[in-house]
């Protein structure tokens, strides 16, 4: 049972816990011996380490994203905590609680899934709900799609992250069709659903939230493409077009081949789905940015990706 977290852990002090290998390698120092620089992450966050002594022998050990038993102590490098670490050593998955290590919704899976049922019942397109219907008979998918990660940063990046983005966006789908006219709102709503399925097999997230062999060398985009191609074929007499247009919707849902997509939206649809997706993301990932920052402070510190200081307000 884990016995502290990366967040409370303080200069000075001497630390024999549980954590996860999140990246290793070996360097040289000026003389030539090496020693290892290391990454270790739980669910609260990471922290530098580094191994001096036994450096072979500790690295041939264990490999990125095993749990690994870490003794040492720790100290303040360049001013950020710094783990030297003494012993390191593999722990095998069983003798772990993964949700001390990976990041998981706040909110109910189940409550989640069943919201997003009811939801998806509404299609009034016969054929549309037919291919749902062969997605939610399909257990494999049903559990993956359940607990995976909507991205490894950014936004919804814990276990249940695409459930919750997926059933926001929807409930989205639902306040913004009715607002313009000749918005075909079931295809809206299935591109919705299904925009980013593929990120079930685009990351794996046993120990740590990462890409898989086929995330980093096919692309969601692709991966989904695929899923609901094998889908389609059990759905008799699907519109020619409306399989276009739904394939055009995940294909286009990052708005530009700058950020991803192979081509921009082309269809109304396309564009409020790229839109709803901008707006779910970008608001996830700027709370999770909001909440971890100093509440104390009336701005945040520099958020990269967005090139900007978040304001936080004053008490």
């Amino acid at each position: 049972m884990k016995k502290i977290f990366i967040k409370d852990i303080k200069a000075g002090d001497a630390v024999d816990d549980i954590f996860v290998l999140s990246d290793k390698h070996i360097a040289h120092k000026r003389d030539g011996n090496s020693y290892l620089n290391i990454t270790l992450s739980d669910k609260t966050g990471n922290i530098k380490g580094v191994v001096w002594d036994n450096v072979d022998e500790m690295s041939a050990q264990v490999q990125s994203g095993d749990f690994v038993q870490c003794k040492g102590n720790i100290s303040e490098y360049r001013g950020t905590l710094q783990f030297v670490v003494s012993k390191m050593a593999a722990r095998v998955i069983d003798a772990v609680d993964p949700s001390d290590f990976i990041p998981t919704t706040r909110r109910d899976i189940d409550k989640m899934y069943e919201r997003l049922l009811k939801i998806a019942a509404s299609i009034n397109t016969v054929y549309l709900r037919e291919l749902f219907e062969a997605f939610w008979a399909d257990a494999e998918f049903v559990r993956k799609f359940k607990h995976a990660p909507a991205a490894k940063h950014m936004h919804h990046a814990y276990i249940g992250g695409l459930l919750e983005h997926t059933l926001s966006m929807a409930l989205l789908v639902d306040r913004i069709a009715d607002h313009y006219s000749g918005i075909d709102r079931d295809l809206l709503l299935a591109g919705t659903i299904l925009h980013d399925i593929g990120k079930i097999n685009e990351f794996e997230y046993t120990s740590k939230i990462d890409y898989t062999d086929q995330g980093r060398l096919v692309n969601h985009i692709i991966i989904g493409i695929q899923m609901v191609d094998e889908k389609l074929r059990a759905v008799k007499d699907f519109p020619e077009e409306k399989e276009i247009l739904l394939r055009h919707m995940i294909v286009s849902h990052h708005g530009s081949r700058e950020f991803g997509s192979p081509e921009p939206p082309k269809t109304v649809e396309a564009v409020l789905l790229n839109y709803i997706d901008e707006i779910d993301s970008k608001v996830n990932g700027i709370r999770e940015f909001l909440a971890a920052e100093d509440q104390n402070e009336t701005w945040t510190s520099y958020h990269r990706l967005l090139e900007r200081h978040f304001y936080i307000g004053k008490d």
